[in-house]
């Protein structure tokens, strides 16, 4: 069976025409998708953000290009593929200051086991304290509430070849506001294929946040509630719960590319472009570059992306970063940062931190 598969892909993917008309179809095609809008009928949309100031530098075009510890959220697969030489452990965090005052904190690590590699990683959205507000009091009853998103995933990649890398992650995902939550387990699948065409074509796809439906439930639902009113004497309020709708999350598939536009000893182009589609929008297309200065002891990134081409009434497509990544003896550490302006939102930033080890 793993010798069909492996012929079918190799096959399959023997010229990088067939990438590049996959692409093109993403990229040229949105309208194909469904007519009417599905903004806003999925939960946990907080798995839709990009995670961590590479990926959102480059305008979220990152699907083939990510590797280490921060892959965890972009592509599983790419935590199996070593970072500058032969590092496959390693650690990340990033902190987002996302729009309203909201935090998105991630975290996460790699750990080689013998081929293979697994991943532990961590999500949260914090949206702060909120004032209790009713028709009667609409400045406020004195009291507060809170709001927060939780992910932890377990992954597990690995190389099926020297070019070819698979990995799968599981996850928990939770929403909480005031007394009420709701959580379920999802999936995340992805691979990436490293060809020799155009300086080392990169081919890669994902399917991210596969499972189960959200559903709200706790003391906020509770109601009081007299069974018979026409009786007299009964019991006039018996403790009930409504119950709320369940929603699907934002199921998502990304196929994207990754090519060395110019290679040379100090000096490297890359170019990056994504077709998505999700269960809650239409079919879209990422786009970003890197310039990349450096050598083996220290590497400079300049980057920059534009996301969501073919979506209407987007506040932002331009995207911008720098990063940098220094060699201590055997230890790599890297920092980067991307800047996300918006029109009438406000700008938001991200700053990454990481170890390869």
């Amino acid at each position: 069976m793993r010798i069909a598969v492996k012929s079918i892909l190799r096959r399959a993917l023997s010229t990088p025409l067939l990438a590049g008309a996959v692409l093109v179809v993403g990229m040229s095609v949105p309208d194909m998708a469904s007519a009417q809008s599905r903004s806003g009928t999925t939960a946990a949309t907080f798995l839709t953000i990009g995670t961590g100031a590479k990926g959102q530098s480059v305008g979220n075009a990152y699907t083939a290009h990510a590797r280490g510890a921060d892959a965890l959220f972009w592509n599983p697969a790419g935590a199996s593929r070593p970072y500058a030489d032969t590092h496959l452990a390693g650690a990340f965090f990033t902190h987002h200051e996302w729009l309203a005052d909201i935090n998105y904190n991630a975290a996460a690590v790699t750990i080689p086991v013998g081929s293979s590699v697994v991943g532990l990683s961590l999500a949260s959205v914090d949206y702060g304290r909120m004032l209790v507000r009713t028709v009667q009091l609409p400045e406020g009853t004195g009291e507060t509430f809170g709001s927060s998103d939780l992910s932890l995933g377990l992954t597990y990649a690995r190389p099926l070849t020297q070019s070819f890398y698979f990995g799968g992650t599981v996850k928990y995902i939770r929403q909480s506001i005031r007394d009420n939550s709701a959580s379920t387990i999802a999936f995340d699948f992805g691979f990436v294929l490293e060809t020799n065409y155009l300086n080392g074509l990169e081919v890669a796809a994902s399917i991210q946040n596969f499972g189960g439906k959200m559903q709200m439930a706790g003391l906020n639902g509770q109601i009081f509630v007299d069974v018979d009113p026409n009786s007299s004497g009964n019991n006039d309020n018996i403790p009930a719960r409504l119950e709320m709708g369940s929603w699907d999350l934002p199921l998502s598939f990304r196929f994207g590319v990754a090519i060395p536009i110019v290679k040379l000893n100090n000096v490297e182009l890359l170019a990056f472009g994504d077709a998505n589609q999700t269960n809650d929008n239409n079919l879209n297309s990422d786009f970003g570059g890197a310039l990349r200065f450096g050598n083996r002891t220290f590497n400079l990134d300049m980057r920059a992306g534009y996301r969501d081409a073919f979506l209407d009434n987007v506040d932002s497509h331009l995207t911008y970063g720098a990063g940098l990544d220094i060699r201590v003896s055997s230890v790599r550490f890297g920092f980067d940062f991307a800047y996300v302006p918006y029109e009438l939102l406000g700008n938001t930033r991200l700053i990454d931190f990481r170890v390869y080890y």
